[in-house]
């Protein structure tokens, strides 16, 4: 992990902009700390870190109020980054269904989503390897954001992750139902009840397969982006809960 900038924020918190091998990403700690920080790591929308920057930081000032070291990298084919194989069609036949009014086909939901999953989830295994030998942050780790099929698929796998927060609004492949059977950790789901590209019975279904004893599902009237601020105030008291 290579520090490429760094600056200050409100004097309270800390940001570098770091990249890892070709993988940018930025992390905000607190501007002054005594003790080593546990760490959430933030699953940004596939719109780039430049363009969902502003929704970023806004996370990461309350989460660093709260204490965490908290860490977002750059999804493969997002940004500067290039394009995943077959990524282009799939999108465009995503949109093409989508104008005709027609259901997305699990073969383009599959050709878009779980390749972007096979690649970013070794990613953040790698970010986390590289962001826990840092001073002053430990564990445990928590994973906070969308998609939703990669917080799924690292809440499987990584068992490093103690607990998550997962953004339903993005279309869910066939097999991430069956992993969902696999997820044990303690799960904060949040849906937009009326978010208008997202099937809302798929995310139902989803959080009906994860296999937690603890699950909770918060649904909020709204589109995509108007997730309350009351709503992202109880995710935080559900992650403080966990992890510290």
């Amino acid at each position: 992990m290579q520090f490429t900038s760094e600056r200050r924020l409100d004097d309270t918190v800390l940001e570098r902009e770091f990249t890892l091998g070709e993988i940018p990403g930025i992390l905000w700690t607190p501007a002054t700390t005594s003790a080593p920080a546990p760490l959430i790591l933030v699953g940004p929308p596939p719109l780039g870190l430049r363009k969902a920057y502003p929704r970023l930081v806004a996370r990461a000032r309350h989460t660093v109020a709260d204490g965490f070291a908290t860490a977002t990298i750059e999804l493969p084919g997002s940004g500067d980054r290039p394009r995943l194989p077959g990524a282009e069609q799939a999108l465009a036949d995503m949109r093409r269904a989508m104008a005709a009014g027609e259901r997305v086909g699990d073969e383009i939901i599959d050709a878009l989503v779980l390749p972007l999953v096979d690649k970013s989830v070794p990613e953040w295994q790698a970010a986390l390897d590289a962001l826990l030998a840092l001073p002053g942050i430990d564990g445990p780790v928590g994973y906070s954001g969308g998609v939703i099929s990669i917080g799924t698929r690292l809440a499987v796998v990584e068992p490093r992750i103690s607990a998550a927060v997962l953004f339903a609004g993005s279309f869910i492949p066939r097999a991430i139902f069956e992993e969902a059977r696999q997820v044990t950790i303690p799960l904060h789901v949040l849906l937009q009840w009326d978010d208008e590209g997202n099937d809302r019975q798929a995310a139902l279904d989803l959080f009906d397969a994860f296999g937690s004893k603890e699950k909770t599902l918060h649904a909020n009237m709204g589109g995509h982006t108007g997730v309350p601020q009351s709503a992202g105030d109880e995710a935080g008291r559900f992650l403080a809960r966990h992890l510290k």
